[in-house]
């Protein structure tokens, strides 16, 4: 490979100088990173500018970053999980994901672990936190649990899943070494044996000293949607007043839409879900028809009276407002504007309903709730409403500045009628990439692309949501790769130690080409990493007489070694954010694992292939 015969390519002064500067600089952003006093993605950003400045990278090497394989798919997936976020895929994803973890964090924790293991075995490692980051934070949210215990063992989940499988990029690359080197290549289950172990050790790791070692941190912007409920529903005591009834064969106002049968004015009751013949729950509009034997979720004052005069029967008084979350629909508070051109109106007169398509369960005014007649109820400046409708309606009232929304369910789909587009147009995206009939970065970011044609997800959203951060630091870190290839720095550094490794054990052989493996893998990603060890794992086989294929794997696995450091694979830099995790948290929770794992693939590679 290049990276060997870089000394005839330029003259040895050049190149010594250049191989010193890139040391200089990659010791400067290892002191960064690790102080912390700066962020990470300036840190990168400062690399890039050094590098380039430097002239140890052209112009056009410095910058290639932000066109990059890993970047494009970064941008591709945070439209795809932004897609599914809005649609309701993660949502119902995030709820499945609960009820088999449900119970204890040490079960969530397992459980993320285990199915983004499971899922990188056929996918790549991007695509699978893409579309598990949101479901993972909505488990999250919904467990009340902080991201910050749950986002690591996402990232390590999809590092170990893919060290069982054949798929991943690095396994790849040093399996096309040995078939181009005239080895036998590795099949899809050599793996296996190995890898095996290595995600029921992890799982084990991060169930019990992991789970010591990881932040608890808490972020002060994330709305609980329980909490959200529960507590709403105790400030505006619904709780007291929220029922289900059933439409009995009698009743005279069966058959007609709400808006005819003047639903409101007639029974006083506000209906919140309906489940048709007792079926899924629906969130109500005008135009609904009510049949005999649809069960009504119902708030308002009960009169058993007025009931069996309308044919209604009272079946049981609910003690929280989850039906609401059942149905799809969200819960919000809203603040009147200041001097907003609704003060003095009554809901009836400004067609509040109709105009916004939502309805008000309540109104608090001077430290009460108000929840009746409240169509009748003129608005004073400062008055908060509560108010049910879907997740779309809600969001387009942030632009009305006659209101101020104060709390929204963050989970809530903005577009569930989607949901089957979304779902549908990912598992496509998704198979295309695991059966490897396009590229990954293309693959996704022509899924992308489909989500946004067909009305998933709009372009104003898009530029909102992208991993602007996780971008900048791949891109910036980028050039430092290509500095250490071009400018013979590699080469400097594993020379000596070719020439140590002709008189050791070959055991040891394995574990100097995975510690290699690990300490490129933090710097150049396990990709390139791969590219630059396969050759050195082949040569040193040739001259010591050892297995090619048995060093192969030692190089291939130690290039899934991601876990030290937030810059050893993507998947650690897109949960970094949402974990809210430093230098120090990767390095505290990621070297134990790191160090089982280097022992676990110790003892896979004498029992499955004699070292």
């Amino acid at each position: 490979m290049a990276v060997f015969n870089c000394a005839t390519i330029c003259p040895i002064e050049e190149m010594e100088f250049s191989a010193f500067f890139t040391l200089v600089v990659m010791l400067l952003a290892a002191a960064l990173f690790i102080s912390e006093r700066v962020r990470p993605d300036l840190v990168a950003l400062i690399v890039l500018v050094f590098l380039g400045v430097g002239g140890v990278v052209t112009p056009q090497e410095a910058f290639a970053g932000f066109s990059g394989s890993a970047v494009m798919t970064i941008l591709g997936i945070s439209i795809l999980s932004e897609a599914l976020r809005q649609t309701g895929v993660t949502r119902w994803l995030g709820a499945r994901m609960h009820r088999l973890g449900a119970g204890s964090e040490k079960r969530l924790i397992l459980t993320t672990l285990l199915i983004s293991a499971g899922l990188s075995l056929l996918m790549n490692n991007i695509a699978v936190v893409g579309v598990l980051l949101p479901a993972v934070l909505g488990l999250a949210r919904r467990s009340r649990t902080s991201p910050s215990r749950l986002m690591m063992p996402l990232a390590y989940g999809t590092a170990l899943g893919g060290m069982a499988t054949l798929l991943t990029t690095a396994n790849l690359i040093v399996s096309n070494a040995l078939k181009d080197a005239g080895h036998q290549p590795f099949g899809l289950l050599d793996f296996f044996p190995i890898g095996a172990p290595l995600v029921a050790m992890g799982a084990v790791y991060m169930v019990t000293f992991g789970m010591r070692l990881m932040p608890r941190y808490m972020r002060e912007d994330e709305t609980l949607p329980q909490q959200l409920h529960e507590k709403l529903s105790h400030l505006y005591g619904l709780a007291r007043r929220l029922y289900e009834i059933e439409v009995l064969a009698a009743c005279p106002l069966a058959g007609q839409t709400l808006r005819e049968a003047r639903w409101l004015q007639r029974t006083g009751l506000r209906i919140l879900t309906v489940r048709p013949q007792g079926r899924i729950n629906l969130p109500p509009f005008a135009g609904m028809r009510i049949h005999a034997g649809d069960v009504l979720v119902v708030q308002g004052s009960l009169q058993m009276e007025r009931l069996e005069e309308l044919g209604l029967r009272f079946l049981r008084a609910l003690p929280d407002l989850s039906p609401i979350a059942e149905s799809g629909l969200s819960l919000a508070e809203i603040i009147v504007a200041p001097h907003g051109g609704l003060i003095g109106r009554t809901l009836q007169e400004t067609r509040f309903n109709e105009t916004y398509q939502l309805q008000v369960l309540g109104i608090w005014r001077e430290g009460a709730p108000l929840l009746d007649d409240l169509g009748t109820i003129r608005i004073r400046e400062g008055d908060t409403l509560l108010v049910q409708g879907s997740a779309e309606r809600l969001h387009l009232l942030r632009r009305n500045p006659d209101w101020i929304v104060l709390e929204e369910d963050p989970d809530a789909p903005l577009k569930p009628e989607r949901f089957g587009q979304a779902l549908g147009i990912t598992a496509l995206t998704l198979g295309i990439a695991a059966f490897n009939i396009l590229p990954v970065s293309l693959a996704v970011f022509g899924g992308a692309v489909l989500l946004l044609l067909t009305g998933c997800l709009d372009m104003q959203e898009t530029y909102r949501v992208i991993e602007w951060k996780a971008i900048f630091l791949i891109a910036g870190m980028w050039p430092l790769s290509t500095a250490m290839r071009t400018s013979g720095l590699v080469n400097y550094l594993l020379q000596p130690l070719i020439g140590e490794m002709t008189h050791i054990p070959a055991w040891l052989v394995a574990l100097v080409l995975i510690l290699l493996a690990l300490f490129l893998t933090q710097i150049m990603s396990g990709q390139v990493a791969a590219l630059v060890l396969a050759p050195v794992a082949l040569t040193l086989a040739s001259r010591l007489n050892l297995d090619a294929r048995a060093l192969g794997m030692a190089v291939a696995l130690g290039c899934s070694l991601s876990f030290p450091t937030p810059f050893g694979h993507p998947v650690n830099v897109l949960v970094m954010t949402p974990g809210g995790y430093t230098f120090r948290d990767y390095f505290r929770v990621g070297m134990p694992l790191t160090l089982l794992a280097i022992v676990f693939i110790l003892l896979g590679l004498h029992f499955f292939w004699g070292i």
